[in-house]
């Protein structure tokens, strides 16, 4: 199961915990694209919009939710917390547009946009310190054993919603557990006390009777692949939201290995302090034997492939064998999904092939490149795995 970490201020957290529900934001912005092929909104607004649903489309129920309270000089939160553990009550966030109509958005006092139910599953009252998460080292025996997902984040920007992988969540909750001396809160309903910066039980039932739009981008998608505009974002959301979902065939069978099952799925992986970020990445783990995994560093291009493309999967794989695989022992998967090339005799095409050669040679402790094509088909995305 995935944990994603959701940032906080400490008016939104106490609603948060009282009406037990995660969210992101939009800003001033009204989604007008979902379930709708067009948008007035302008393509950088656009993608950045869509790239918060991707974030909420990765989560399934009974992932593992974590609050992040960020530091508040003017509250007197001197440093950022971690505060949880609670579980993801549905598969996927849902939309609450940014209108005068949306749920608790004068009590919150800003939009939360993508939303997400949550159950209690170990609360505890006090937070761990982002300097005893991310800074403290006297437990550290090798610096890949560091958070490096929420170091990442805290470089490179503000996500609202950010995934972190197993060994990490592993780390964060024993840190919780030990702040807490393993004493979690009972009961179901809680708050946030803002003096003493703890979580609470409460006593007031809190019902969320919000709207619960679901979000389909796929008109959207197929709308600029018609029109030959850059899509990419789009088909990172689409591919988060429904893999292993059952709700596209074609997807599942060209990607997912037979055999095994999805135990971690993330988007914008993180994987340096540059801008390198892998599009989509999903842990693999077997039906019969738990010690038995596939990471699979995902590339998406909404164009042909291209040679150039493995130099990109080059970079992940490094990455992963540095950082990743010490702590959690997997064979890799590099894959590339890209439009359907139709002309397989085409010297351009050979190119392309020649260069996943070229990569597999090189890479002989990774198993070989996964080449999948899509095609728009009766208004729906087919993928299709091509052997070469």
């Amino acid at each position: 199961m995935t944990t994603h970490v959701f940032i906080v201020d400490t008016t939104t957290f106490k609603y948060h915990l009282e009406y037990l529900f995660a969210g992101t934001g939009a800003k001033d912005n009204i989604i007008d694209f979902n379930n709708n092929s067009n948008t007035t909104l302008n393509h950088t607004t656009e993608n950045n919009l869509v790239g918060m649903i991707a974030d909420s489309q990765r989560i399934r129920k009974g992932d593992f939710i974590i609050f992040y309270l960020q530091q508040n000089y003017s509250e007197k939160v001197w440093e950022g917390k971690f505060y949880g553990i609670f579980k993801a009550k549905e598969d996927l966030s849902f939309l609450d547009n940014n209108d005068s109509g949306q749920f608790l958005k004068n009590e919150l006092k800003k939009s939360l946009t993508f939303r997400t139910l949550l159950e209690p599953f170990e609360v505890y009252a006090k937070g761990v310190t982002e300097w005893e998460a991310l800074d403290e080292i006297k437990h550290i025996q090798s610096p890949n054993q560091m958070l490096w997902s929420l170091i990442y984040r805290k470089l490179k920007g503000n996500r609202g919603n950010t995934m972190i992988t197993i060994y990490e969540s592993e780390r964060l909750f024993k840190l919780l557990r030990d702040k807490n001396n393993r004493q979690a809160l009972s009961g179901q309903k809680f708050s946030f006390d803002v003096q003493t910066q703890e979580i609470k039980q409460n006593n007031t039932l809190h019902n969320y009777t919000g709207r619960k739009e679901n979000i389909n981008i796929l008109l959207r998608l197929i709308k600029k692949y018609r029109d030959n505009k850059a899509f990419e974002t789009h088909l990172q959301a689409y591919i988060v939201q429904n893999i292993g979902r059952g709700t596209n065939k074609s997807l599942d069978e060209s990607l997912l290995n037979s055999g095994y099952k999805i135990e971690w799925l993330g988007n914008e992986v993180s994987c340096g302090v540059g801008m390198q970020r892998i599009d989509v990445m999903i842990s693999l783990v077997h039906n019969n034997d738990c010690q038995k995994r596939i990471i699979l560093p995902i590339e998406l291009k909404s164009v042909e492939a291209n040679p150039d493309n493995v130099i990109q999967i080059q970079r992940y794989i490094d990455w992963l064998e540095q950082y990743y695989i010490p702590n959690r022992i997997s064979d890799i998967q590099p894959v590339l999904i890209s439009k359907k090339i139709a002309n397989k005799t085409s010297d351009s095409y050979k190119k392309i092939i020649e260069s996943f050669k070229q990569f597999n040679e090189k890479n002989s402790r990774c198993m070989p490149i996964k080449y999948i094509e899509y095609e728009l088909e009766e208004n729906n995305l087919n993928f299709q795995e091509i052997s070469y």
